[in-house]
């Protein structure tokens, strides 16, 4: 049996915040992950953006954390050495209940104290996004929003808490957890102990907790689908842009990315369960009906791939005469972190803001198993991570040099992208094992022909690396064979 004194379960961005923080302390820490890597749940897809803290109620947990922690965004990526860019927003509306929407953000983010946060009149808006519909009849600007690529952020976090001493076990689905003297985590394959645990399974973080407690929060997950465009596709005054819809309803997001995609969603469906991530026609229709209408003058042709994510709404639970549970009606809007006992942290339902939220939600966890654990400050605790080579960009004097002592970096493999075989064979010795896992480190197939000339020389590489047959080479989750038969 493993011993640890903290476990987290759960290997998304949240979980990864909470192991670079749990590491700040003395402690023997643990992460496990049912998947083969981290970030390849709900953490792989959303918005991709940094909320001000307008958008949320005053005096929650939700609001504090949001405005605290967009304000401290860009120090966060300073130390990850991750890419983030201060957009600013505008929120639009085209009629009087979404002009009374923006008033009421307006105040709500006054009272938030969110900065630089002003009403924008219609010719305002045009001037700033002049690609909008004229039907537009006023703004609400906010210079503090930003954009980040979630799983960079993510892997950045996974390598700097893997750094500075907490272990990562992937392929290790939790199946039961009981109470003794400590807590007993029985997985598929191995058998753990810990004193605390911090449960950040994501979509299965409600099943998670019920491993050992009665139902109180449940998560039903709804579908978000997007598009992307290619490079060179932009909006004039590169802000990123919510539609505020004049009847209710989900609007459009657009977002200018840090890698130069400009991003549309999401359209809201309804998900058929946690691992219905499909796009839909439903959702596809939604955006290109809603990009004609808003953005007429943006080329659809210009789109290069369409994905669906699943987000966790979460639901208070009553229990019937019959013992049987039923939802609540309305789903619950504040972060549901739960504590039964002092030993056992749950993190349920963590959706919109909780990328902007990611390192807070992480404090909340270290601080809380660290007090019920009587844990010592770690003083050799590294708060700094420097991302592998980028030969893209690099000076020609700098690449020369690179190349001549390295000469795999001097060989292109994702045209698209100018990824180098020097930067794949990088990504899966840092912990990629899947094409979606060098793609998440390096961009390679993100691209204009998204993998098409690319991915059979990053299969062979990683089949190399990894010394196992290019047949076996995964696309990310265990059982995405991308190779069938017989080569």
């Amino acid at each position: 049996m493993k011993k640890y004194d903290v476990i987290i379960i759960g290997g998304g961005i949240l979980g990864c915040f909470a192991a670079r923080n749990l590491a700040k302390y003395d402690l023997k820490a643990a992460v496990l992950e049912a998947n083969n890597d981290v970030c390849t749940g709900i953490s792989r897809g959303n918005t991709s953006i940094i909320y001000p803290g307008y958008d949320t109620k005053p005096g929650t947990l939700k609001t504090k954390l949001c405005v605290r922690g967009c304000l401290e965004f860009e120090n966060l990526c300073r130390e990850l050495d991750v890419r983030f860019e201060k957009r600013g927003s505008i929120m639009v509306a085209f009629g009087e209940r979404s002009e009374g929407v923006l008033r009421k953000k307006l105040a709500q983010g006054v009272e938030n104290r969110v900065p630089d946060l002003k009403l924008l009149s219609k010719e305002e808006v045009l001037t700033l996004c002049p690609d909008i519909t004229d039907k537009v009849t006023m703004g609400l600007y906010c210079g503090n929003t930003g954009t980040v690529l979630p799983w960079e952020l993510g892997i950045a976090a996974f390598e700097n808490a893997q750094k500075n001493g907490v272990e990562f076990v992937f392929n290790e689905k939790v199946v039961s957890i009981r109470k003794g003297e400590n807590y007993i985590i029985e997985t598929e394959r191995n058998t753990y102990s810990a004193r605390g645990i911090v449960n950040c399974a994501g979509l299965r973080a409600d099943e998670v907790r019920e491993m050992l407690f009665e139902p109180h929060v449940r998560i039903v997950p709804t579908k978000g689908d997007y598009f992307v465009f290619d490079t060179g596709v932009s909006l004039r005054g590169n802000h990123i842009i919510f539609c505020e819809p004049e009847a209710k309803g989900k609007g459009l997001t657009l977002v200018p990315t840090v890698t130069g995609n400009l991003l549309a969603g999401p359209a809201e469906i309804p998900s058929e369960g946690k691992y219905d991530t499909g796009t839909t026609q439903e959702g596809i229709d939604f955006l290109l009906r809603n990009l004609k209408e808003k953005f007429p003058t943006l080329d659809t042709a210009h789109i290069i791939r369409s994905f669906s994510t699943l987000r966790p709404n979460p639901y208070y639970v009553n229990k019937n005469n019959d013992n049987s549970y039923v939802l609540n009606e309305r789903s619950i809007s504040n972060f549901t972190v739960t504590r039964d006992e002092e030993g056992f942290l749950s993190f349920i339902g963590i959706k919109t803001p909780g990328l902007t939220c990611c390192d807070g939600l992480g404090k909340l966890a270290a601080d809380a198993m660290a007090e019920f654990l009587g844990a010592e400050i770690n003083h050799n605790f590294d708060p700094v991570r420097k991302k592998t080579v980028r030969t893209d960009g690099l000076p020609f004097e700098e690449r020369a040099e690179l190349v001549q002592n390295s000469p795999a970096y001097g060989k292109i493999v994702c045209r698209c992208r100018g990824i180098s075989e020097g930067e794949i064979i990088d990504a899966v010795r840092a912990g990629a094992k899947t094409l979606d896992g060098v793609k998440r480190r390096t961009e390679a197939t993100s691209g204009r022909c998204q993998g098409s000339f690319c991915t059979e020389r990053i299969m062979e590489i990683i089949a190399n690396e990894l010394c196992i047959p290019v047949s076996e080479v995964l696309k990310d989750s265990i059982g995405s064979k991308v190779l069938e038969g017989l080569l």
